[in-house]
């Protein structure tokens, strides 16, 4: 009993970590309207991954994998868009 507390705890604990750690990326593009130290490369194989996780997730019928995931796939794919958005809006500018 005690320990599956424990790993609840370091499952909401880990999901937490990796969905909070895109808002400061989102933020510091928004806010100086560059994305142009954001690798492209880097966020496509990171929404890629997302996808595959919410794809097992679902296999596997966990819902904390899948939803957690599904949140991180939302904002990694929001810094793509910024990146794409400032990145072409600078070159019309």
């Amino acid at each position: 009993m005690a320990q599956d507390l424990i790993v609840s705890i370091v499952g909401t604990g880990a999901a937490l970590c990796s969905m909070s750690s895109f808002i400061p990326q989102i933020a510091k593009i928004w806010r100086e309207r560059d994305a142009s130290s954001v690798s492209l490369r880097m966020y496509v194989v990171t929404v890629t991954g997302f996808i595959l996780w919410i794809t097992y997730g679902v296999m596997i019928a966990s819902w904390p994998v899948t939803l957690s995931n599904i949140v991180c796939l939302a904002l990694s794919a929001t810094i793509l868009a910024l990146k794409w958005k400032f990145s072409h809006g600078a070159a019309a500018a």
